[in-house]
């Protein structure tokens, strides 16, 4: 029977229940949204002791399920002050799954300044996990790629790790939850809303999971799951975007820097331009034949966390061959690169670094900066002007603080208009003036600008699912399909990327639900994905709605209704009534 963990921080306790009749079928984002939903006051400060963190597994996460080691952390957001998920690729989330825990809860808040490691082990004898608290002010301040490599030594080689860097420590805004990637790097992030902060709140620095000796996920129908889990497997290995030497396997997410700038929406220089004339310099293609010329070999790409068969996580090499960082992908690169005005590979593989030391959100970092840009700290394309701000933000200088509280903050303390954000959290790498499908997903999703939320530029921009002029603006339809779809892939434990494949090939997505059903023993058809989703945003929408939000909290900014965005020389101009007709039902 699976459980739920608590740790209570206020006084270093914790405790198993059995996972409740009404989360019988919840898990991943699912989950974190039902309990966020269910026991947080959506009016508490976010950093408060009233806030909970919650991290859950998806439904199919710890099994043979492809491209499924995700996990999802959840909370009230102190970035956008509603309900947050985000989520990441590590054995972490499949530790927790084979311990029987489909979530931890972290609670409370200790009275007393210091900070606390939780270590969970698997008790062969009680066949049960077992936690201990052990103090860990002697990792606090300091850089997460020296720490990590010591938890390694202490705890084991095979130790799954959730943490927060010095941006949790100071509580950024901007700050993330890190986990472990395959090689040990902190380097993969449950990243958005500041879900590190809230982490960081509760003095709790790490939770090392040692899985050792757990008895893995129980399937209710071995059958059914592996009848799902060929479908999915042939589907992904099919498929031009996801198979083996295929877009993302060759030329990571970054192959889509080239094609976003030739559709014009890559946004550039603090959203003042949909393309970069360096974009070439950084894309995904430029970082293949880099490495080429680096290393002397071709180098393909690697999972980002055990069980990927996508494999679009990358490493980028230094002028003599050795290692700078991983990765350099789509998102990390544009808001570092493209809308810093910064063209140098060299460059943004630092930044990204710095980010993963630190424990920021590339994404909300990469803004953050243009917008300082913007108001004058530094030049648009002044890498090493981008360098010296990232140092104030790891060393929590006045400046750093700013800077590290986020892309709104930072605007308004700078004076700046040109802030590209909705509900206090900024945006992603398109261009919403340019691709109006993705601007509606921004506008009217639950946890502020995240194209994670509905990935609509798979039909707009890559022809996935047929094609969809990104310029059209009726797209209420599409984009609640995809806030409702993506909700139960969230939930499912499957990788986003997932959707590539499933969504031209309608036996992958059978074999998603069939996966599931093999796990949790359900009878879900096709038809369940869509009310699956459509119950998660609910709660999500009634949580934010009790914060104090409303219809007019799914608008975009200003300045995207006032200036023309080169080169098509296009406005928001998606009207309030379709964007109100996304929840219409």
């Amino acid at each position: 029977m699976a459980k739920i963990m608590r740790f209570n921080m206020a006084d270093c306790s914790w405790g198993l229940e059995e996972l409740p009749a009404q989360y019988a079928e919840m898990a991943g984002r699912g989950l974190t949204s039902s309990i966020v939903h269910d026991e947080v006051d959506p009016t508490c400060h976010p950093l408060g002791p009233k806030n909970k963190l919650v991290l859950s597994p998806g439904i199919v996460t710890g099994t043979a399920a492809p491209t499924s080691a995700r996990i999802s952390v959840g909370c009230k957001s102190p970035l956008t002050g509603g309900i947050k998920e985000a989520n990441a690729g590590t054995s972490f989330g499949q530790g927790m799954a084979r311990m029987g825990l489909r979530a931890l809860v972290v609670e409370g808040k200790p009275a007393e300044e210091g900070w606390w490691l939780a270590h969970v082990t698997w008790d062969k004898k009680a066949e049960a996990p077992n936690v201990e608290f052990v103090p860990a002010d002697e990792y606090t301040g300091r850089d997460l790629y020296e720490v990590f490599p010591e938890l390694f030594e202490r705890f084991g080689k095979k130790v799954g790790i959730a943490g927060v860097g010095v941006s949790g420590e100071f509580l950024y805004g901007n700050s993330g939850v890190v986990f472990e990637d395959q090689e040990g790097r902190p380097a993969r992030y449950a990243g958005r809303g500041g879900v590190g902060a809230v982490m960081g709140s509760k003095g709790l620095k790490f939770i090392v999971l040692d899985q050792k000796g757990a008895p893995g996920v129980e399937l209710a129908d071995k059958a059914q799951f592996n009848k799902g889990r060929k479908k999915l497997t042939e589907a992904l290995m099919e498929h031009d975007i996801t198979k083996p030497k295929g877009g993302l396997n060759t030329y990571g997410t970054a192959v889509l820097i080239n094609i976003m700038n030739e559709a014009g929406g890559l946004p550039t220089n603090n959203f003042r331009d949909g393309r970069f004339a360096g974009a070439p310099k950084i894309a995904g293609e430029a970082i293949f034949e880099g490495n080429k010329e680096r290393t002397g070999k071709e180098l393909y790409n690697h999972a980002c966390s055990p069980g990927c068969i996508i494999q679009c996580s990358n490493t980028w090499h230094n002028a003599d061959g050795s290692e700078l960082v991983s990765c350099q992908e789509y998102e990390s690169i544009w808001s570092l690169g493209a809308n810093c005005g910064i063209d140098d590979l060299d460059v943004t593989g630092e930044l990204i670094k710095m980010c993963n030391a630190y424990g920021l959100d590339t994404i909300e970092a990469g803004c953050t900066l243009a917008v300082a840009m913007e108001g004058g700290l530094c030049e648009f394309g002044d890498g090493d002007g981008a360098i010296a701000l990232m140092k104030e933000i790891g060393k929590g200088s006045p400046v750093g603080k700013i800077l590290g509280a986020g892309t709104e903050t930072a605007a308004r303390v700078l004076g700046v208009t040109r802030a590209p954000v909705v509900k206090g959290q900024s945006m992603p790498a398109y261009e919403p003036r340019a691709v109006k499908g993705i601007g509606m997903v921004y506008a009217t999703g639950t946890m502020g600008a995240d194209h994670t939320q509905g990935y609509t530029i798979a039909p707009e921009i890559l022809g996935v699912a047929g094609k969809v002029d990104q310029f059209d603006k009726d797209k209420a339809e599409l984009a609640r399909g995809f806030l409702d779809a993506t909700a139960f892939i969230d939930s499912c434990g499957h990788c986003l990327f997932i959707a590539f494949a499933i969504l031209d090939i309608a036996s992958g997505f059978e074999g998603v639900v069939e996966e599931c059903n093999g796990v949790l023993g359900t009878s879900w058809t096709m038809d369940d994905v869509g009310r699956y989703g459509k119950e998660v945003l609910a709660k999500e929408r009634a949580f934010n709605a009790a914060a104090g939000f409303s219809e007019v909290d799914d608008r975009m900014p200003e300045f995207m209704q006032l200036e023309k965005l080169p080169p098509h020389d296009v406005y928001w101009d998606v009207a309030d009534e379709a964007l109100d007709a996304v929840w219409a039902d």
